[in-house]
């Protein structure tokens, strides 16, 4: 698959070396020669010095070709007008980073299409949305809804409380068990778990089940004394800050605190008169105090600076915040956040990653999703009628190592799949798969 993107801004680059490892097509196109040297020489793709708005620029990058054009430059209209001008070229498909949610809104989907803008990302809402599931449970660390939530993603670190600590898989996987195990992230290593595997101390284990099986496994990770989230402080008046606080459910409170008093001023106009907008440095532990952070059930920190979040986040839990979210940009800090144990990541490239790295597939995926601490991707896959998942029971499909089916959704319901489920066209498959294995995986739904 040949892949353009303009743009090798934050976005741009990690999808290049993202799609780069899968031995795919890339060329990436910057107006900035020095951006592009050093990537060049350290992955496996091409790069073009042009303006990704300039039809010259383009057709040099061979947009003509191009299966996929992904145009992520901070510009939200340079990357429309670079969508259009690459589909006039002959693009198959186009993605454009915005930040105007209006252009989100259904009425307006049919005129981007027929411009030649044929999907629209906007990272910082999908990045909100993720912090609003996460705070939902304070005893969660990634909590993600397939179908309306008729199946549900939960990562859950394990304490000494947990019950199902050293126990094999299999001894755990009785007939009727409401959960199945499909990833596990132990120090630095990623499982996709077998039978004889184990869940140890201090593991973030990923569960599939449904929700009425919710309170069954909080039960089991010995997560009961957790508080349910009420009050939410967050550090930062960004854009992320803002959607957060429009997404919460009505019982939660948020106070958001900014250092910036215009950006305060402009808050207060975004908002409703129920979010509490503080002027103050929300590093200033004092300020917190005052503030009333130990009335908190959770703590968001999404201000400019990774540092600046997992340093906050440290400082909310030794005074007693169970909850904690940090956007952490720099993905190579991550590894070091969760060493760290502040608790849920946020990491906008990753978000906006998995939503792009959906459209390369051929299969019928609704979704994509890059698991933050975890080198793992998970999949929902429409079957059709030639699937070849529908030919064998789910234990005699053949999936090769690094991949596992997590549940299913079948006429709206949720189901826990196990080694004897037969797969039916029409159903919701939930995939996950080790490392960049999505591709390996889509073989078996087409």
């Amino acid at each position: 698959m040949r892949i353009v993107i303009a743009g090798a801004g934050s976005v741009g680059t990690h999808l290049a070396q993202l799609l780069s490892g899968e031995k795919q097509d890339i060329v990436l196109i910057d107006e900035e020669e020095e951006r592009l040297a050093k990537l060049e020489a350290d992955f496996d793709l091409m790069t073009a010095v042009a303006s990704p708005s300039s039809v010259d620029g383009l057709k040099n990058a061979g947009v003509a070709d191009a299966d996929l054009f992904v145009a992520v430059m901070p510009d939200e209209s340079r990357n429309i007008v670079a969508c259009m001008l690459a589909a006039s070229l002959g693009a198959r498909k186009t993605v454009a980073r915005i930040d105007n949610y209006e252009y989100l809104q259904p009425k307006h989907q049919e005129f981007f299409r027929k411009a030649g803008v044929h999907s629209l990302i906007y990272p910082e809402m999908l990045a909100a949305k993720e912090i609003v599931a996460s705070v939902r449970m304070s005893w969660v660390r990634q909590w993600w809804e397939f179908c309306g939530g008729a199946l549900i993603l939960v990562g859950i670190k394990m304490r000494e409380t947990a019950e199902i600590l050293d126990i094999p898989l299999y001894e755990l996987g009785e007939p009727g068990i409401p959960f199945h195990v499909v990833a596990i992230k132990r120090g630095s290593e990623t499982i996709i778990p077998r039978g004889d595997d184990v869940i140890k101390l201090h593991d973030i284990v990923y569960f599939t089940t449904t929700k009425k099986y919710i309170p069954y496994i909080r039960k089991i990770t010995g997560k009961e004394d957790y508080p349910d989230v009420r009050n939410v402080m967050v550090m930062g008046g960004s854009r992320i800050a803002v959607r957060t606080a429009q997404y919460v459910p009505d019982y939660m409170k948020v106070k958001i605190i900014e250092s910036d008093y215009d950006r305060c001023t402009r808050l207060t106009e975004l908002l409703d008169d129920e979010v509490m907008v503080i002027n103050g440095d929300g590093r200033d532990t004092n300020l917190l105090k005052e503030e009333g952070i130990e009335r908190m059930e959770a703590f968001v920190a999404v201000t400019g600076s990774s540092e600046s979040n997992i340093l906050a986040c440290l400082a909310a839990k030794r005074m007693g915040v169970r909850k904690t979210v940090a956007e952490v940009e720099n993905i190579d800090y991550i590894s070091m956040a969760e060493r760290l144990d502040i608790g849920t990541v946020i990491n906008k490239k990753m978000i906006a990653a998995s939503h792009i790295y959906q459209m390369m597939l051929d299969a019928d995926v609704s979704n994509v999703k890059c698991l933050t601490y975890v080198d793992a991707d998970v999949a929902e896959f429409t079957v059709n009628e030639h699937s070849k998942v529908t030919k064998h029971l789910v234990k005699d499909l053949g999936l090769p190592k690094g991949i596992t089916i997590g549940g299913l959704i079948r006429n709206g319901e949720g189901v826990v799949v196990v080694g004897n489920t037969q797969i039916l066209p029409g159903d919701h498959v939930v995939v996950f798969c080790h490392g960049m294995m999505i591709k390996k995986a889509e073989k078996y739904f087409k």
